[in-house]
Order: structure tokens, then C-alpha cells, then sequence
């Protein structure tokens, strides 16, 4: 039976295991034995190795931090990867984030598209493979990693014990094929203050959730013994003039002004799509007059070298190249209290910049402002050229089953394609469909998931059959 038939008759277990999927909310919890990354990534984990081993899969367990399922035969690996863990939830849902809903044709649900749909998908799409009969010479892994979200200790962990494979397929980015991916810094900006009374009566800053998510949410108490009622009106003018979300509360106690930054969630390398809350309450306290305590000059530099941003031209790291586009830059979290100050900016930098170039430039901006830079997390770029024979064949496949004639494009989203030797993202979103990962009302469509899951099917089918790439 032709392959796309067999993916057409799967549809409804596709839709089910994806639903199933999305229940176990996988988030990344405190370590425990055999939880290595918590509860809820293991728990999604065991249950796509479960689900392998029902589709006909060879399936193993690395201890919880990652595993795999495989199909064929031959010394050459062909790796298709992918994550089961997500992101928090954050606010703006329509929809449980956690209840796999069905709505008009689509699943909603934290991780539908990034990244357990597409996974589902592709691992359907290997099934297919299977039950056609496809003669394969080489063999088809798909590696499920468990904390792609955060410092891919899963992925290294697996890499540490199996060999590297020869190519590799990464359904966690955009159709039609990528062929580079922006290098991703995460810096740590801190200050430490003595502790003592606390100036402007702030009580302590929060917000964010990850540092590669747009946060939506940011607070700041202020403790009443200040003028409520001019910090009221100051609030109202801001608002009106600024067009921000923010709101005012009196806390149950009545000695605590309680102000909430509303913003928008996006992915990190696409903070232009949000609303940054931290961005918004940083503006709005700056227009109350600060003053030169350590925790308000904090305050001040992170609005005037940052604050709603996105380019990095505040801070003087901005710049684009030919290859991939802009730079970009996401404050994604922030604690401010009377012992100290911290807040990571999510950085994602051309392909031809330098890390060392970028860290002289932010070292520059801090300078004499007693704020210590440390980085946090670093990716280095990606970059396969255009004509790569394994570009030009997954262009020839999308192309068939679109009919629309595409070229590779580039990515400030990181993928585990970058922690191979050799592999490219390829899908599963579709240029029409709206980025919807790491934000309110995640979902994926349905058709478009069936569509996915023929595309892999054929991948799979050529490059582990008997014509190599």
C-alpha cells in the first residue's frame, strides 16, 4: 500500500497519541532517582517508548535522560530528533494547556507543535515505512530528548553513550528545510546590594518564566508607606499614553501596592511576536523618578540598555548578516529584591558574528555600573550550505507534496540539529501557519499534521532506501 495511504489510515491514533501525549505535562521538574529532569519528563519519555514498542519499534531507555526507537537495518544511522519536554504554560489560554483539546481541526495543548506533534507525526511516519515494506539499508532512529527547553543535558547524555549518527532530521522548526540556525547566548546580569532599607519602598521585582520565552507576567510590590496615590496617577498616565497593560492592587493586609506588567508570550527567538511584561513595568517604574541607590540604577540600566528592545541596539550588540538576518534580544526573566538583582537576557546572533566580539560589547555597556556578566548558556551556530545534497533532496520532497517551489531559509530558533555532526531542521511548520510555540493557545492543525507525517514517511522512505542522499 502506497505510504500516504497508510499515514491517512492512521489519522485518528495520530490525533489520540498526540492528545495523550500532551496530558503529561512535562515540564522540567526537581530531580529525583530515575526522574533525572522530574516527574514529567521521564513520564513522557516512558510513554513514547511504550507507544515504539506497540508500533513494531526496537526501543531503549537511557535512564530517563533520553531514548530511542528504531526501524531497518545497516551500519549508517539516520536520526530524526526530537523533544518531549515543554516550556511552562504561562497565561493566555483559551484552552487547558494541558487537556489536548480538539477545535476547530486543531489540537491545542502546550507542546502540540513544539514539540510532541510533530514527534508523534514522525514517528508515524516511520510505522508507515515499516508496514510498506520499504527495503532499508540503513538504519532509522528516532531520539527522544527531555530537556531541549532548557540545557540539552538529555541529548549530550545520549551522545556520551551511543554513536554519533551519520545524518539527521530535526522536526522541531519550519518547512520547507533549514539550512542555518543563529547562535544563542543566554547572559546573566547581576548586582548585589547591602540589604538594608529598601529605596522607593520596592519590595522585590519578578517576572518570566524561561529565559528563551517573552514573558507575559511581571510584578513589583511598593510598600504603602510611599504615595500610593501619585504612584496611581503616575500608572494611569502611562498606561494611557504608552498603551501597556498594567494593573494596581492593594494587597489583603492593606500595606502593599501590588502592580502587574500584562504582556504577551512569544518564543525567544521571536520576541518582535510579544509583549515583553518585564520591558513594561521597567518603563513605568523609570517614570517615577528614581533615584541612586544601587537597586534603582539597576532599574535604570536595564530600561535604558534594554528594556522593549529586541534589536540589541540599546545595549550596541545589534547587527544582521546576509546569511541568516538581525540579531535579536529577549530579557526573559528578572528577580530584583533588597539582597540583589538578576535578569538573563536570551541573545540570538547571525551565524557570521563572534561570541567573543558580542561579550566586549555587552562587557562595554555595563561598564562602571557595578553589574557582573556572566554567560549562562551557549550555542554555537549553525550553518549547511544551500546546495548541501541533503538540502536539495528535502526541498525536492516538500516541493512534491505542496506543489509550491521553495527555498532553504534560516532560523533564530535553536534545534537539536545543531548537537549532531551533520543535520537540518525540517518541519514541521508550515510557512501559512502562525508561530505559535511557547505562547497562550499553542495548537497544532490537524491536516497539517497528517501532512507532516506523509512528508517524513517519504523522507525516510529515500534517504534509508537504496538511493543515498
Amino acid at each position: 500500500m502506497p505510504l500516504g495511504k497508510l499515514v491517512d489510515g492512521y489519522r485518528e491514533d495520530i490525533i489520540g497519541e498526540v492528545i495523550k501525549l500532551i496530558r503529561i505535562p512535562s515540564i522540567m521538574g526537581e530531580p529525583m532517582p530515575g526522574y533525572p529532569f522530574g516527574e514529567g519528563p521521564t513520564k513522557a519519555l516512558e510513554y513514547v517508548l511504550e507507544l515504539g514498542k506497540r508500533l513494531g519499534f526496537r526501543v531503549k531507555n537511557l535512564d530517563g535522560y533520553a531514548g530511542y526507537a528504531e526501524i531497518g537495518q545497516g551500519d549508517e544511522v539516520i536520526a530524526i530528533l526530537g523533544h518531549l519536554d515543554v516550556v511552562p504554560a504561562g497565561d493566555s489560554w483559551t484552552y487547558p494547556p494541558f487537556g489536548g483539546e480538539v477545535h476547530n481541526g486543531r489540537i491545542y495543548g502546550r507542546g502540540s507543535i513544539d514539540n510532541k506533534g510533530p514527534t508523534v507525526g514522525a514517528m508515524y511516519a516511520m510505522k508507515a515505512v515499516l508496514e510498506a515494506g520499504v527495503p532499508l539499508d540503513k538504519r532509522v532512529r528516532i531520539i527522544f530528548g527531555t530537556d531541549e527547553e532548557t540545557a540539552w543535558r538529555g541529548i549530550e547524555y545520549y551522545l556520551e553513550r551511543e554513536p554519533m549518527p551519520d545524518f539527521g532530521l530535526v522536526p522541531d522548526a519550519n518547512y520547507p528545510v533549514i539550512h542555518a540556525e543563529k547562535g544563542i547566548l543566554t547572559i546573566s546580569l547581576g548586582s548585589k546590594f547591602d540589604g538594608g532599607s529598601l529605596p522607593f519602598g520596592i519590595d522585590y521585582i519578578e517576572g518570566g518564566d524561561r529565559d528563551n520565552m517573552v514573558p507575559d507576567r511581571c510584578i513589583c510590590t511598593i510598600k504603602k508607606e510611599r504615595d500610593i496615590d501619585k504612584i496611581l496617577t503616575h500608572l494611569n498616565s502611562f498606561k494611557k499614553y504608552s498603551g501597556c497593560d498594567l494593573r494596581a492592587d492593594i494587597n489583603s493586609d492593606g500595606n502593599t501596592l501590588i502592580i502587574t506588567s500584562i504582556g504577551k508570550s512569544a518564543h525567544g527567538s521571536t520576541p518582535e511576536l510579544g509583549i515583553n511584561a518585564i520591558g513594561q513595568m521597567l518603563a513605568f517604574l523609570c517614570t517615577l523618578g528614581l533615584g541612586n541607590s544601587s537597586m534603582e540604577e539597576f532599574i535604570l540600566f536595564l530600561n535604558n540598555k534594554i528594556g522593549l528592545d529586541h534589536t540589541g541596539k540599546l545595549m550596541g550588540i545589534d547587527g544582521s548578516d546576509n546569511v541568516s538576518g538581525d540579531l535579536t534580544l529577549n530579557l526573559g526573566t528578572i528577580k530584583i529584591d533588597k539582597n540583589g538583582a538578576k535578569a538573563n537576557i536570551n541573545i540570538r546572533y547571525p551565524v557570521t558574528f563572534e561570541l567573543d566580539s558580542i561579550m566586549e560589547d555587552i562587557q562595554k555597556a555595563v561598564e562602571r555600573k557595578n553589574i557582573d556578566v556572566n554567560i549562562v548558556g551557549h550555542n554555537p551556530p549553525l550553518y549547511v550550505k544551500e546546495d548541501d545534497p541533503l538540502i536539495l533532496q528535502l526541498l525536492e520532497i516538500y516541493e512534491e507534496f505542496t506543489g509550491e517551489k521553495a527555498k532553504p531559509i534560516t532560523t533564530g530558533g535553536g534545534t537539536y540539529a545543531r548537537a549532531l555532526d551533520y543535520a537540518v531542521a525540517f518541519g514541521a511548520q508550515f510557512p501559512q501557519t502562525p508561530d505559535l510555540a511557547h505562547q497562550g493557545d499553542e495548537y497544532i492543525d490537524i491536516e497539517e499534521l497528517i501532512l507532516h507525517t506523509r512528508i517524513y514517511a517519504e523522507a525516510i522512505a529515500r534517504l534509508a532506501g537504496e538511493n543515498d542522499i
